[in-house]
């Protein structure tokens, strides 16, 4: 009985509540059509796209160190969740369950035409783009501190089930 009251003490502690700390878009391209990609992110964000610069030569893709390979932005707070619901519609709230890793998940968008919501826009033309969503729990900021950076036990991770399960109850995504 002692037992059974403790996981539930646990598991309704605030410091082991789950919440989506970032969404990352990216898009990857070179040339003209690194200039559309960062157009589409910010239209979809409404904020400034930073560009991605390679850190290494990969010489059959002909990429050297410091070309511009793609472009992404972050979005954090109440503008991250309304803007995943946007985003998980189109892919009609359904991932699969290899999408989702310890701490976050990813899913593409084939099309941004796809976007509820979102008009087709002529000079950026058909374009796709990459969803990353991060999870975390209060505490962490012990391990990303400069001064006096501590160390964070497995259990503070988010795991693949917990998220799945804060996924259905709060935007009724289902996997496959």
């Amino acid at each position: 009985m002692k037992a059974k009251q403790t996981t539930q003490v646990i598991e309704n502690h605030p410091m082991r509540k789950i919440k989506i700390e970032k969404i990352i878009l990216s898009c990857g391209a070179t040339g003209p059509d690194l200039e559309k990609a960062k157009k589409l992110l910010e239209i979809l964000s409404n904020r400034k796209a930073n560009k991605i610069a390679s850190a290494k030569r990969i010489p059959n893709f002909k990429v050297n160190p410091g070309l511009e390979v793609g472009t992404r932005v972050t979005i954090r707070g109440e503008e991250a969740s309304t803007l995943l619901r946007r985003l998980l519609g189109a892919v009609d709230n359904l991932l699969k369950k290899k999408q989702v890793t310890e701490n976050h998940f990813s899913f593409g968008i084939h099309e941004y035409i796809e976007i509820p919501g979102t008009e087709y826009q002529r000079d950026i033309g058909i374009k796709g783009l990459n969803v990353t969503v991060v999870f975390v729990r209060p505490g962490l900021r012990v391990k990303r501190k400069k001064i006096k950076a501590g160390t964070v036990p497995k259990k503070q991770f988010v795991t693949k089930q917990e998220i799945i399960d804060y996924m259905g109850e709060n935007f009724k995504t289902k996997f496959k």
